[in-house]
């Protein structure tokens, strides 16, 4: 079973996420992921004509390289690591951690300068390869879940594993109906929130950058964000743990941000540079097998019934013009089982509790869609 569900992932992510080329050149970054995976991932690359150059990673070195990294040894680091992703066409990283809390202790002073340096890594990254990014199920990812180490597994390759070219036709309404609105209001437990998405792309999440996936994303007109918010999943962010993060905006600006014992950290984190205290994205997760936070940014942004709101830079391909070194996924959950809540778009309800009320839409409620996929 552990070797055709392999190659059925790492076909999904050679095939259909990075849709690999013969010549292409991909670089697998791997972190803390099991051998035997990347074997039959550098297969699956090959099996398609294309070149696969791996970088392997571990937890520890990487913490330990952080604590004491400099300047120079930053500016070293990007000259070619920007080389190397000039030099390909691809990227396909693996995240796997057996500490989420790994780098909690490296300075806050060491990962902002990092954040700084490297950001042209990323933006090459981000906006001129076929990329894709996952995480790899751990213990300490099972332990987070409240799940066993084989249930957790059991769960990741049913949400990794989905049929996406289904799901890019189910969001096509929703994705329209973005596309019309302007004005977007958020009610909920500690949420009071407005903004503007007139004129962003619209974007569907459905197995190309992210795995697992599985939401619709656009970005809020800058300086149009006013309200608060508050965000009922536990986060984590530069190795810290965060938990009922809540953030005021006037004139799209966070103008205050607490979270319990930790809002000095929060503080420090939107004090990055001017663009930390401006937001970059706002989306609707959707993926129907996902339905309780683990702590994990990737599996819980997808959360059926959840949105999230994302302080930080903006993509390109959903541009409100912000501009920074942190992008920071926030999530809230909406169905009644946390609290609650409702969206509406140009004044009229499209989601309540999680649940879309549009029949153009309810295909994408979790019952439904995750009949959908799996036909």
């Amino acid at each position: 079973m552990k070797e055709s569900r392999y190659r059925r992932l790492a076909d999904l992510l050679t095939g259909y996420s990075t849709a690999l080329r013969k010549g292409d050149r991909v670089w697998i970054d791997a972190a803390e992921i099991p051998e035997d995976f990347v074997v039959e991932l550098i297969r699956a690359v090959r099996r398609r004509g294309a070149e696969p150059f791996v970088h392997l990673h571990c937890g520890k070195v990487s913490r330990e390289i952080g604590r004491g990294v400099t300047e120079a040894g930053l500016k070293f680091s990007l000259k070619h690591n920007l080389a190397k992703m000039k030099a390909v066409q691809a990227y396909i990283a693996l995240r796997g951690s057996q500490n989420s809390f790994e780098g909690s202790d490296i300075p806050a002073e060491k990962q902002k300068l990092a954040g700084k340096i490297l950001q042209p890594v990323s933006d090459r990254r981000v906006n001129h390869t076929r990329w894709v990014v996952l995480r790899w199920p751990t213990p300490a990812m099972a332990q987070a879940a409240g799940m066993s180490t084989e249930a957790f597994a059991d769960l990741f390759f049913r949400v990794c594993n989905l049929n996406y070219s289904k799901l890019a036709r189910a969001v096509r309404p929703l994705v329209s109906l973005m596309q019309r609105t302007d004005q977007v209001h958020i009610m909920g437990p500690g949420t009071d929130l407005r903004f503007s998405i007139r004129g962003i792309g619209v974007i569907p999440c459905v197995g190309e950058r992210n795995i697992p996936d599985g939401e619709v994303f656009t970005a809020p007109v800058k300086k149009s964000v006013e309200g608060q918010v508050t965000f009922n999943a536990p986060a984590v962010y530069r190795g810290i743990p965060f938990d009922n993060v809540c953030l005021r905006f006037s004139r799209g600006r966070i103008v205050e941000a607490t979270a319990g014992d930790k809002s000095r950290q929060l503080e420090e984190i939107f004090s990055s540079d001017v663009g930390s205290r401006y937001v970059g994205e706002f989306s609707l997760g959707l993926n129907p097998h996902l339905r309780n936070p683990i702590r994990d940014i990737l599996f819980d942004e997808k959360i059926a019934g959840s949105f999230h709101f994302t302080p930080g830079q903006a993509y390109e391909v959903a541009d409100n013009g912000n501009r920074s070194q942190i992008h920071w996924d926030l999530v809230s959950l909406q169905d009644r089982a946390h609290g609650g809540g409702r969206i509406f778009f140009d004044g009229k309800l499209v989601r309540e509790d999680g649940l879309f009320v549009r029949k153009e839409l309810k295909e994408l409620n979790p019952d439904r869609l995750a009949k959908v996929l799996s036909l």
